[in-house]
This record gives structure tokens, C-alpha cells and sequence, in this order.
């Protein structure tokens, strides 16, 4: 006679979990920015809530002559498999404009295509970090950095943000107490803030890092599009060897071409592109050699130069219309580039019911509480700015006024 199985569920009232997954799951939710993108869909919502650039600076035209060219000259290479490191006149270019953008000599074999930015933080943890590993973060952090590395299983250490950058004593604290293997920072209109550091802390930061053995990734995906104060320098000039630079097109190209590029010191290029082959082989070729022939044939400062006057304009906008019309107790960063204004709230005012209430006005904004490792962010805002029209940003502010009013005074 053949025993029957007990039915777990009619048994205990638990269904058992159909699926055993990787215990690395259960540290990593899902992006918080990414569902509540899905909210604003609705083309009623005006949204500061999301990361994206401005459409109207794509130029479609541009990238549409430079596809049927590349299509009609080069097609069958294009489509075919390629290697892992990149299309070498693209990475060439990129070596280039290092030399010209920030003063840094960079071989084109120090870079590797990435399918956008964000993959390479994903390649830096396979190739750093096992679990247990530190690593410093900025106090807030970027999200997707948040996400990426932790998949990996670390331990955070967040360092707080000064109005200049990171708080340089509590870096070499927490370098001092324990084998640091990264500190992630965003320079340059850091996200989520749009603190951009001083030339005074960049050198303060690597001054500490420079007798230990952690790398620094410099997150740059927001140093072309600075609109005011001059060009700062990479962390690269002051400890080379310890710096891994992260770049993209998206901000200044397409986010859609999924072209970003990891600029790091052989040794670490040799492993990162190990990485790189077991994870995609290569990133899209086909974009690749659309990018490279549009830059080839396009004044990409030209270009650059619009989308920077038009971003200073959004977010000059937007700051001035929070100075006039938020309540008492509101403060907010007012960047020199990038996309983000970060605010926070009168004491006692959630961001949760702000964000609540404001998505039933059609207005959505970003809660700052998943940029925190540690907790914290319950009173702040992260409100974008780059994809509006001046109109959107004029009925959304007067919107979000309201509605910060109307929750401080239920406080």
C-alpha cells in the first residue's frame, strides 16, 4: 500500500512556498522608484517622482540618420556578436572627451561598455564584495547603487552628506573601524540630493582613502550636465589607482540605448570584463555603433549645451516657486546640475502622507526614505525636475504646496 503525502495546506492552513529562492532575495526588494512609476502612467499624474531626462532634448533625427547609416554601410557587423569590452572608436571617443571634459589621460582599453550605468554597479559587486564586506555610502544614497550591491549581501556603512559633500571625519571613522571594500559616491549633483562636493572635500576624501584599501566608484553620470560653477576634478587625478569611474549616455544621449561604461585601472578591468562575459557576453552593438557614428557627426557640446540651459531654467523654476509659495520650515537643495531638488519637510510632516495625499491631487513626488540604509528620511522629498514643461512644474509646485500645508497642519 502506498502512503499518501500529507496536504500541507489542508494540514497547517500554510501553503508552502512553491519556489526555493537564493537567501540574497529576501535582502533586495523591488525598486521603489519603479513601482511608483508604474502609478504615474496615468498621463493626468504630473510627476517629480521619477528619474528621467527631458524628451524633447532626444535628437531623434540625428540618431535616425546616424541608424540608416550605420544599417546601410555596416549592417551585417552590426548585428553580429562583438567583444566583450566595446566598440573600440566608441570607447575612443570616451577616452577622449576624458582628456578634454577633465584633464585625464585614459587608455581605451581602461573602459568597458555597459548596458547603462547601472549595470556596472551590478559587474563591481560580482567583482568586489562577498557577503559580510563593508561599504560606505553616501547619507542619502543613490537607490539603484542601494539595490544593485545589495544583492550582494554587504554591510552598509552610510556616511552623512555636508552641504559640500560627505562628512570627511565620520569617512575615516568608519574606514578606521572596519575593512571598507567600496565607498560609492555620486560627486557631481549627487542623487538623490544634487550636492555636488567642493574641490576642498574631493581632495579631504582622498587624502583619507588614499592609505587604505578601498576603491572609490565615482559615480558620474550627472558631470556633463552641470549648469553653473565650473567643472570640478574627477577623484581619478588625486588616487588613479584606487578610482573606478561609471559613465553613461543616458543623460546626454538616450536613456533608451542602454549605453553606459565602467573607466577603471587594468587590473580591475581584467576581472570586471570576466564579469562582463559571464553576465551578457557584450553590451547592444547595434547602439553602440549608432552612438559612435552619431558622435562622429554631432557637436555633442552643442547639444550638451541645450540641455543644460534647459535644465537651469526647470530648476530654477521649480526652486523659485518652492521659495515662494511652501510653507514656513520648508528647506531645499538649489543644485548646480543634474535633475534633483531635494527638500525637506517642517518638522512633524511625513513625507508618506505628503506623497499619499499629493498622488491624489495627480501630483507625484518621491519619498526619501528608501535613499536611507539605515532608516531616516521620513520629513524628505526627492523631486525631479528635468522632465516637465514649465507648465507642469507651475500646477505641480502649487499642487504640492498644498498639500504640505494641508499635512502640516494635521501634524
Amino acid at each position: 500500500m502506498v502512503s499518501k503525502v500529507p496536504d500541507t495546506e489542508t494540514t497547517t492552513g500554510i501553503t508552502p512556498p512553491r519556489h526555493r529562492f537564493a537567501s540574497r532575495m529576501r535582502r533586495t526588494g523591488k525598486s521603489f522608484i519603479r513601482e511608483i512609476l508604474k502609478v504615474t502612467e496615468d498621463p493626468g499624474v504630473i510627476s517629480f517622482a521619477g528619474g528621467l531626462p527631458n524628451p524633447a532634448f532626444f535628437d531623434v533625427q540625428g540618431i535616425s540618420e546616424a541608424a540608416s547609416e550605420v544599417l546601410a554601410e555596416d549592417g551585417r557587423s552590426a548585428l553580429q556578436y562583438s567583444t566583450t569590452e566595446g566598440y573600440l572608436p566608441l570607447r575612443t571617443f570616451i577616452a577622449g572627451r576624458y582628456k578634454t571634459r577633465l584633464g585625464l589621460t585614459v587608455s581605451p582599453d581602461e573602459i568597458l561598455i555597459t548596458n547603462g550605468s547601472q549595470q556596472c554597479l551590478d559587474l563591481l559587486g560580482k567583482v568586489f564584495l562577498d557577503a559580510g564586506d563593508h561599504v560606505a555610502i553616501e547619507r542619502p544614497g543613490y537607490l539603484g547603487a542601494i539595490q544593485a550591491f545589495s544583492l550582494y549581501e554587504p554591510v552598509f556603512d552610510p556616511v552623512p552628506l555636508e552641504p559640500d559633500g560627505p562628512e570627511a571625519t565620520h569617512l575615516d571613522s568608519v574606514l578606521s573601524g572596519s575593512p571598507v571594500r567600496i565607498f560609492y559616491g555620486v560627486p557631481n549633483s549627487q542623487n538623490p540630493s544634487g550636492i555636488t562636493w567642493s574641490g576642498e572635500k574631493r581632495r579631504d576624501i582622498a587624502r583619507i582613502l588614499a592609505d587604505k584599501g578601498t576603491v572609490f566608484v565615482e559615480d558620474d553620470a550627472y558631470g556633463e550636465i552641470r549648469f553653473s560653477g565650473d567643472t570640478l576634478p574627477s577623484m581619478r587625478q588625486f588616487i588613479p589607482d584606487q578610482t573606478i569611474i561609471t559613465g553613461s549616455f543616458s543623460k546626454i544621449l538616450s536613456p533608451g540605448m542602454r549605453l553606459g561604461w565602467i573607466c577603471a585601472p587594468g587590473d580591475i578591468m581584467e576581472k570586471v570584463v570576466i564579469a562582463k562575459q559571464a553576465s551578457d557576453l557584450h553590451s547592444n552593438f547595434l547602439s553602440q555603433q549608432i552612438a559612435s557614428r552619431y558622435l562622429a557627426q554631432n557637436d555633442l557640446d552643442s547639444h550638451i549645451r541645450k540641455i543644460r540651459n534647459g535644465y537651469l531654467r526647470q530648476c530654477s523654476l521649480m526652486a523659485g516657486l518652492i521659495r515662494e509659495s511652501f510653507p514656513d520650515g520648508v528647506s531645499f537643495t538649489e543644485p548646480q546640475g543634474g535633475m534633483f531638488i531635494w527638500l525637506t519637510l517642517p518638522e512633524g510632516c511625513s513625507s508618506m502622507e505628503v506623497f499619499d495625499l499629493a498622488l491624489r491631487k495627480k501630483v507625484a513626488v518621491l519619498p526619501g526614505l528608501p535613499f536611507y540604509v539605515d532608516g531616516g528620511g521620513t520629513d524628505t522629498l526627492r523631486l525631479n525636475f528635468s522632465n516637465s514643461t514649465e507648465e507642469k512644474i507651475i500646477a505641480g509646485v502649487e499642487r504640492l504646496a498644498d498639500v504640505v500645508r494641508t499635512v502640516g497642519k494635521n501634524s
